[in-house]
Parts: structure tokens; sequence; C-alpha cells
């Protein structure tokens, strides 16, 4: 199905024009910076490659859990219970009375960790919890597994594909430089490469405080790269190449295997700097019977009434929301690509009437030294600049037009975001564009 296209109906507003001439300024022309691909076979092997790889990681990775049944699939932490702090008595309480031992563990985001001291279907105990027949005149506790995740993203796989290196990005254009000037946007991800200030001094030199504990550690050992070790490099370079004259506060979130939690998440959201105004949140999960995560939406509802949240829609091809971008603060970004025709909907991207914004999922940008294995395939080597695509990336895209709609109407964060959500849907299940 090829999306509509809705046109608004007689003058467009002043706001309106603000946001399309914004958005109009950094989109790309059709073919311009393109490079030659592998061919088709070669890129479907590696992609298959690759997401055998990142299983091979999730399957060795002793904290974390699959729950598979079809429609409900989530990854997690294994005997771990996230419970409403205000629930937390009663339902240590009920566990203990049907037999299971627990202790009540650390808190986070307004939910207690209530620990096993054995291996537990924590789902299945979810779903006991969550049945009014457990609660005969009492209101029903909010309970959910602790979920697990990714830097996006098949729920069974991560990403769709691997990087691709390039040669080097052409410097920032000086005629764009004051777009998102004075604008800081948090990146919540891997972290960044310790060298990428130097590495990449055009792009990311002073672009940002270099901190110890913001460094992605990148490699499984030696130069091999994890999956997803250079990530939040990556998304750094989309970023400010959206907005040239942007800072950005990274924060570490994920590991380099592109793995993460409910919990790292909003650790990562409590270390941003002050002066934080867009956070970018190029991550996600699914959460058991699609309901919100109850501390990424406690996170996200206690920060400044002026800041935007921006997350990325997933790469697993389904309408099934996607979490914190589903969260009805958040700006939710899928992704597209460029067809015979024109933009298509990408055959990866999550959809669905959640989503607020789409933008080009395929980006060059800022990566990392190192060799990429994938099982079966030539190793891919990589010096300092790469080709990926995904919904993470379309997401650093939105967030830096975010930034740069800033500067140029003098909003807040909030008010970009809700100057760009007037404007008219690209498709129901895509949102608007922003080029």
């Amino acid at each position: 199905m090829l999306p509509d296209h809705p046109r608004p109906g007689g003058r467009l507003s002043r706001r309106r024009l603000l946001v399309a001439s914004v958005l109009a300024a950094a989109a790309t022309p059709l073919g311009a910076g393109w490079r030659p691909v592998p061919a088709l076979a070669d890129q479907d092997a590696d992609d298959a490659a690759y997401q055998q790889a990142f299983d091979r990681v999730v399957n060795a990775d002793r904290n974390v859990r699959r729950h598979t049944v079809a429609g409900r699939e989530i990854l997690y932490r294994p005997r771990q219970l996230l419970t409403a702090a205000d629930d937390t008595g009663r339902v240590a309480a009920w566990l203990r009375k049907n037999g299971h031992q627990v202790l009540v563990g650390d808190g986070f985001a307004g939910v207690t960790r209530l620990l096993f001291s054995a291996e537990t279907d924590i789902p299945a105990i979810v779903t006991l919890l969550r049945d009014p027949r457990q609660w005969p005149g009492q209101r029903i506790p909010l309970v959910q597994p602790h979920h697990v995740l990714l830097g996006l993203g098949n729920i069974m796989g991560n990403p769709g594909g691997p990087p691709r290196a390039i040669t080097a990005l052409a410097p920032p254009d000086p005629a764009r430089a004051a777009e998102g000037a004075g604008v800081t946007v948090g990146i919540c991800d891997t972290g960044i490469w310790r060298y990428a200030g130097g590495q990449h001094p055009d792009w990311l030199g002073g672009a940002y405080l270099p901190e110890p504990d913001d460094e992605d550690p990148l490699y499984l050992h030696t130069d091999v790269l994890a999956p997803q070790g250079g990530h939040g490099t990556f998304v750094a370079g989309v970023v400010r190449q959206a907005a040239p004259g942007v800072r950005v506060d990274p924060e570490t979130a994920l590991e380099p295997t592109g793995i993460g939690d409910e919990s790292m998440v909003v650790a990562a959201l409590s270390r941003l700097a002050p002066q934080v105004s867009v956070v970018n949140l190029s991550l996600g999960g699914f959460t058991l019977d699609d309901q919100p995560s109850l501390p990424l939406a406690n996170a996200v509802a206690a920060m400044p009434p002026t800041t935007a949240v921006v997350a990325a829609a997933g790469n697993a091809g389904t309408g099934r929301p996607l979490w914190p971008a589903a969260l009805d603060r958040v700006v939710a970004v899928a992704a597209v690509r460029t067809g015979p025709a024109g933009l298509v909907p990408a055959d990866y991207s999550g959809f669905g009437p959640w989503v607020d914004a789409c933008a080009l999922g395929q980006h060059d940008s800022t990566f990392v030294q190192g060799i990429l294995p994938l099982p079966g395939r030539p190793s891919r080597v990589f010096h300092r600049y790469a080709r990926w695509s995904g919904t993470s990336f379309a997401t650093a895209h939105v967030s830096g037009r975010l930034a740069a709609l800033m500067t140029a109407g003098g909003l807040s964060a909030d008010a970009a975001r809700l100057a760009l959500l007037a404007m008219p849907r690209w498709h129901p299940d895509y949102g608007v564009l922003v080029g």
C-alpha cells in the first residue's frame, strides 16, 4: 500500500509555514550522497548473518529471557517483577502466600523490584496478578516484568541489518551553523566512542562534554565490535547533521551488544544535563500484553513540561506498539525509504496510529574503528564512518530537526513538538513526514 499525501485545506498558519520551511531546509534531494551498495543477495545474506550474531548474544546473556507466545513476545530480566511502589506490600504478600520466596529490592521511577529466589515464569505470574479474581473487592495492583529494551530492533533479532563502511562525510555547511544553536539533545544510547571528538572534529568535536561514564565500550574483545558498538556515536552524528549547531549529551543506557532494560534507561535519563531540552531514545521494546511500561511512563511524566522526548517506533515491521515510543507524550518515529516513484514506508518499520512522525531511515554518519564479524560472511571493517538503516536513525534526524525548529522560531522543545505534530500527516500510520 502506498502512503497518502494529504494536503491542508486553505491557507497555512504562520506556525505551519515555519515548520514546513524548517523541515524543507534540511530535505535531501533524491540520490544525493548516493554510493554503490552490495548486490541484493549479498545484502540479504549479511542481514541474516547479523540477525544470527545478535541471536547468539541474546542466547548467551544469562540476564535475558524470552517470552515467545505469539503476539505477546517480550524479552525480560529473569527472577524480577516490577510493581508500583504503593502495591509492593500486598503483591509481596500474595506471592509468599502462593509459595514464592521473594525479597523486596530497590526502587526506581515509582516502581519496586521484587526478586525471586528461584527461576520463575514471570509472564505467567504477572498474568495471574493482573486477574481481578485474585483481588476480590480490591484494586488490581500494577505489576509487570522488568522488560529488556534494545537498540532496535526486531524482537528476535537486532536490528534488521548491519552498518556498512563508507568514505568520510563532507564537513558541515557553514550556512547551517545556527540550526539548533543553543539547544542540547540528550542521547540515551550505547554511549559515545572515547575518541569521537578527535576523530570527527568537524561533526562531533566540541559538541559534547566528554565524561568517562558516557563512553561506549564498543568491543567484545581487542578491536572486534559488539553488534551495536558505536550505535550511540552514529546517532550523535545523525542528530548533528540534522541540526549542525546543536550540542549533545550522550548517556549510556544500553550495552554495546544493544541490550538494556527499563532501569538502565531510567538511570540514563536521570543523568542528563539540566540544559537538555530534547531527549533522543533510539531504543525500545515490546511489553507484556502491550501495556505501557510503568517506570518509563513515570520517568517521562517527571520531566520538565517544556522537554520533548523522541523515540523509535521499532524495526519489527509490525503495528504492535513499542515502548517508550507509544507513550502519549513521546514523539514516536517510523522510517521511510526512497522507492522508484518517491518515498515509501520502510518494510522494517513499526507503524500504526500511535506513530507521530517519520523520516528517512538510511543515513551516513559518524562511526568508530573496528571489525564486525558476521557468521558465515566476510567481516566488515570500519574506519570511522558508516551507513546504517533503521528507525533509530530516523528518530535521531527528527530530534535534530526539532532542535532546528526551536532556534528558527524561538520555541521551547515542547512547543516545537506541538507545532510539528500540527502538520498534516503523511499517512495515518506513519505520522508527519520530517525532511
